[in-house]
């Protein structure tokens, strides 16, 4: 440091403190560049973290792979169109080895006339049935639909009053974001154009026995785990709010409904008693549908997670796995 006419005069004492004075501002001062420069880093950051949910958030996020590939069936997260133009659903994916194309399932999730409850419910999952559908060769969707979880948007699907439900137009509408996936999912490299099974379970395949009904091209089946809706209402087991017009929406689906379908249900279901399942699938037949039903036994629990049986547990394979056979060899006939 250079000394001053000021510094010479002072006590040598008094020039030692004047010196650490002055370095310590100088030192304060680097100090508060590097805090200014850190704190600019971070909000650069926590700017390029946020931007893919704001950009979700006000519709801007492009629809297709949002995640990298993991695990032995692949999964990855999908964003994929919805009924609503500026909400994606969320979507897991799942693929077999190698670059396809291969034949594509969507697996649809039930829902819960509960606003709250929707809107804590988790990312759509069916492992095992997942699983087995890969290794038969599938590419296998899981879309979580508009009003629900992590989705969210506008709930497309409410029945009304359980006094007087409308579960024609429920079924309706959550169908409509199912063939908004099927239609995106259609235009991928790795996704057949034809031999589409659309499976549902509770509200899902209620949902998937709608679009039965409009006969969506490149659909070949749909595969109903415990269909329909008003089940359980007040959470009393065998109580649903409005049975009669459960049925007679069924009949109204089987109208126009020309797509194989296979109804599964457990003996314990106590959202969809055998009887009601049964009155259900009648009514639809006699419509004109095309079904087939197996009443399956009873498993752990509530038979209404029927679908989410695993192991010896799982008795749906073996009716499935007939029933798809049955499709695979329709398609080469033709």
């Amino acid at each position: 440091m250079a000394k001053t006419p000021a510094d010479m005069k002072m006590p040598r004492r008094d020039r030692v403190i004047v010196w650490v004075v002055t370095a310590e501002g100088r030192m304060l001062s680097i100090y508060r560049g590097i805090v200014v420069i850190l704190a600019i880093a971070a909000f650069g950051l926590l700017l390029s973290a946020a931007a893919p949910a704001a950009a979700l958030a006000a519709g801007e996020s492009r629809a297709g792979p949002a995640g990298p590939e993991g695990g032995p069936q692949r999964e990855q997260l999908w964003l994929v169109p919805s009924p609503l133009k500026d909400v994606l659903m969320h979507a897991y994916l799942y693929r077999p080895p190698g670059d396809g194309p291969f034949p594509l399932a969507v697996i649809n999730h039930g829902s819960d006339e509960d606003r709250a409850r929707r809107a804590r419910v988790a990312m759509p999952s069916f492992p095992a049935l997942a699983a087995w559908l890969v290794a038969r060769g599938y590419a296998v969707l899981l879309p979580q639909r508009p009003g629900h979880g992590i989705t969210g948007g506008r709930y497309l699907e409410g029945q009304g009053a359980c006094g007087n439900p409308d579960f024609e137009r429920a079924g309706l509408a959550a169908a409509s974001s199912i063939e908004s996936a099927v239609d995106f999912m259609q235009a991928q490299k790795f996704i057949e154009p034809g031999g589409i099974v659309i499976v549902g379970n509770s509200a899902g395949g209620w949902a998937a026995l709608a679009l039965a009904s409009h006969n969506p091209a490149g659909v070949a089946a749909v595969v109903d785990f415990s269909g329909g809706r008003g089940g359980r209402e007040r959470n009393k087991a065998y109580n649903n709010c409005a049975p009669d017009k459960l049925v007679a929406a069924a009949a109204a689906y089987g109208r126009t409904a020309r797509i194989p379908t296979l109804w599964l249900y457990a003996e314990n279901d106590t959202y969809f008693a055998p009887e009601l399942s049964r009155r259900m699938v009648d009514a639809f037949v006699a419509a004109g549908g095309d079904a087939e039903y197996r009443l399956l036994p009873a498993v752990r629990g509530d038979g209404h997670a029927l679908a989410l049986t695993a192991g010896r547990e799982a008795s749906w394979k073996a009716p499935l796995k007939a029933f798809l056979d049955s499709l695979v060899r329709k398609q080469r006939q033709d």
